[in-house]
């Protein structure tokens, strides 16, 4: 059996093995440069700030609220909340000064805050509603430092002058952590509910970093680009740790005061940082692809025509990734991807930092047109599967072994069962909710017991996510358990790749949703296009605004769904019978801010339908029925 390492144990015997080597980079704004911070430097920086936090009168098992762009200090305050015998509860920076952030704050019962100057005020803000935090620490120098609040800097020398009198007590401290203590309050984005706080003990992540060494490696010389928020634990396992147990290092794109400026940092810190390896996203991942495609059509019709020949060589050459070359006819096809990716896909991976090896793809389903775009340019985007639940990470494709569409080989050790309705073990390639047990399993939802002895039932974590097994290693995860529809039949049915193809193939629909619970038939929840819609209406010679003109585009967007009946251009693709009979579409886009789309940009389908629940009951009456309806109107 496997030592028990609480993360503590786990940055100690890593950083006694690399501690010369880099483990951070921050760009530093002021030179421009890319400025390394060692693995002991680190270390001794977070026990700084462990030993301040004991001096400012933090227990062990006390809860700290983290709110905060990334960079080196998140890494560093973390880990020092850690070290200190207390509990990190990370906070997404999308939270606005809303009830989303005070909920957290209180149910987490968190007594201090770390947090930036761009964060602070929305700190400040929800403080009243929030009278059990005693302080606030800020990792920027402010001009109105108030009371309550205290720098980071102050801290560390506070943590220097607790060193000079009470090191044993200190060691003391962080040696009486153990592998079953908290060390983190993950929520959820309360899709339907109040959001559930994840607690994940030190030996869940450990154990997790320990399993996705069984599925992927990296080498010690190499750099990952921190991309994704640093609230989930996907960033902190498949980053933070695993880049720290192989001596490799990591790096934050410059923080910005909003999300948005973030964003906008991540192309120039890719080409500057040069990274061999990040994490990314669906979302991200077809930002990239925008990205690449609209720089080469700028570069005109020819180089154009040539990027698309070489595109479509790769992908028959490279087949399912695992298959690649196995035909005769690749014998001719390997020349021409050899001199296309030297004259062609070099140049876009430097794009990308020209140092690239692969991405780890999580979130959402990476659709597999995209697995196959990024293996044929060269950067491979290996999709893997978990859920916050499991620490996270459940299966992972690799370099070692991938095939396109799945979700990779199981880690290890942990065990996985396939598990029908009645909760009947299913055999390979039948499907089933997935079920997994391990040391990675969460110690439960804080202050919810109901909601732990639902999900986690004799030590199996139910994930609510419907997939199969091709054989003992390959998982595929075809979608939500809980979101299978009901026809009335009966008859179940995921609707998960219906709506993604809807979108997918639609420059019309922007997003898709179906619903069906044993109604008479399935509808669907669609945001239009509107821009593409208007566009199509003056094309037909009409004025986008009159009625005249919304008929016929809610005609085409019924037109766009029934193309996938039998007789139409993309007819075949699934059972006539589950396709929608009825569309609702629907006034405005899926977002963050409306709380329609949650922090992983994954779709919140109960919000979706209550709050369009209306629209729904008025699609199953005769009026309704009909594309061109008054509600349908009114939502153009």
């Amino acid at each position: 059996m496997a030592e028990r390492l609480t993360i503590i144990d786990f940055v100690e015997k890593y950083v006694s093995k690399y501690s010369s080597r880099p483990f951070l980079w921050e760009k530093n704004l002021d030179t421009n440069e890319w400025e390394p911070t060692t693995y002991e430097e680190t270390l001794r920086k977070a026990k700084r700030i462990a030993a301040g936090l004991m001096a400012l009168g933090v227990q062990k098992g006390d809860k700290v609220s983290y709110l905060s762009e990334g960079r080196d200090m998140w890494v560093i305050g973390e880990l020092g909340v850690l070290y200190a015998g207390a509990v990190n509860v990370p906070l997404s920076i999308k939270l606005g000064e809303t009830n989303d952030l005070v909920f957290r704050v209180k149910h987490s019962d968190s007594k201090y805050v770390i947090t930036s100057k761009f964060q602070l005020p929305k700190i400040r803000a929800i403080l009243p509603e929030c009278p059990m935090v005693e302080k606030v620490i800020i990792f920027d120098e402010v001009a109105d430092m108030r009371e309550n609040e205290i720098h980071i800097g102050e801290i560390m020398k506070m943590g220097d002058d607790f060193l000079a009198v009470n090191e044993d007590q200190f060691v003391k401290r962080y040696s009486s952590v153990g592998p079953d203590d908290y060390a983190n309050i993950s929520y959820t984005s309360g899709t339907t509910a109040d959001p559930k706080g994840i607690l994940l003990t030190h030996r869940n992540y450990t154990a997790n970093v320990e399993q996705a060494h069984s599925v992927i490696g990296v080498e010690p010389d190499d750099k990952m680009l921190i991309i994704l928020p640093l609230d989930h634990c996907f960033a902190h396992v498949a980053g933070f740790y695993t880049m720290l147990s192989y001596g490799a290092s990591l790096g934050m794109v410059p923080s910005g005061k909003s999300g948005k400026e973030a964003l906008r940092n991540i192309p120039t810190s890719i080409k500057e940082f040069k990274p061999n390896v990040m994490l990314s996203v669906p979302t991200l991942a077809k930002s990239f692809k925008k990205n690449i495609e609209t720089t080469i059509s700028k570069s005109g019709p020819t180089v154009e025509k040539l990027y698309n020949f070489a595109l479509k060589n790769a992908i028959a050459y490279n087949k399912e990734g695992y298959n690649k070359g196995t035909e005769f006819v690749d014998i001719f096809r390997k020349p021409l991807m050899v001199l296309f990716d030297k004259i062609i896909f070099k140049k876009v991976r430097q794009g990308l930092g020209g140092q690239m090896k692969f991405f780890v793809g999580g979130g959402a389903l990476l659709d597999i047109d995209l697995q196959r775009y990024y293996y044929a340019i060269g950067i491979p985007m290996y999709q893997g599967y978990g859920l916050s639940e499991a620490t996270p990470i459940i299966s992972a494709n690799s370099p070692a072994k991938h095939i396109f569409g799945s979700s990779g080989k199981i880690v290890s050790p942990m065990e996985i069962k396939i598990l029908d309705a009645d909760g009947v073990e299913q055999p390979f390639g039948v499907k089933g909710e997935i079920c997994i047990k391990g040391e990675n399993v969460m110690a439960g939802y804080w202050k919810n017991p109901k909601s732990t002895a639902d999900t986690v039932v004799d030590g199996w974590l139910h994930t609510g996510d419907m997939g199969y097994m091709r054989d003992e290693e390959m998982l595929y995860v075809v979608g939500r358990f809980k979101s299978l529809l009901i026809a009335a039949d009966g008859e179940k049915y995921s609707p998960e790749g219906i709506e993604e193809n809807l979108v997918e193939n639609s420059k019309y629909i922007d997003g898709a949703i179906l619903h069906n619970s044993q109604d008479p038939y399935t509808i669907a929840l669609v945001t239009p296009n509107k821009e593409a819609l208007k566009a199509y209406a003056k094309e037909l010679g009409l004025d986008p605004s009159t009625d005249e003109a919304k008929a016929k585009m809610l005609e085409k967007i019924q037109d766009e769904v029934h193309a996938y009946r039998t007789g139409g251009r993309l007819g075949g693709m699934f059972p006539d019978r589950w396709l929608p009979a009825a569309i609702c579409v629907l006034p405005e886009p899926w977002t963050e801010q409306n709380h329609f789309l949650n922090s992983s940009m994954k779709v919140v389908r109960g919000r979706i339908e209550e709050a369009y629940k209306a629209n729904m009951e008025y699609a199953y009456t005769p009026e309704g029925k009909n594309v061109v309806n008054k509600m349908n109107l009114a939502s153009l």
